[in-house]
């Protein structure tokens, strides 16, 4: 379970990740990570009716939700900088894959959007 400081709930914060924010893509979900400087780091996630219905829908949040939590504490080498703004968006593959496959493809996606938004970094700032 996220702590409540850790989620995103207004829509501005969502608009500024997926517009603003570098992007990476897996076969079953897409990155959007806004970095900034302030704060705790925020996540959301978007999961559209065509993931499948309501039940379907809730059962891919709750598994992205934990399988995020571990990412936002450090420790991993796909850890989500601090001040950051995260939305993981679940494709429709993403109801029918196993928690391993949806584990291993958020990991390539937050390694690599990581990468992504320090290199869109100014010069100077900080992680």
């Amino acid at each position: 379970m996220l702590r409540r400081a850790h989620r995103m709930r207004e829509a501005g914060d969502f608009k500024v990740a997926v517009r603003r924010g570098a992007k990476a893509s897996t076969p079953t979900l897409v990155a959007h990570l806004s970095i900034g400087t302030d704060g705790d780091t925020s996540v959301g996630f978007v999961v559209s009716k065509a993931v499948g219905p309501a039940v379907v829908r809730n059962r891919v949040k709750r598994r992205l939700r934990h399988l995020v939590a571990p990412h936002l504490v450090g420790g991993t080498p796909a850890s989500v900088p601090q001040g950051c703004k995260l939305v993981v968006r679940a494709l429709p593959a993403s109801a029918r894959a196993d928690s391993i496959r949806l584990g291993a493809d958020l990991d390539v996606a937050l390694t690599t959007v990581v990468r992504k938004a320090e290199q869109r970094m100014p010069a100077g700032a900080g992680r």
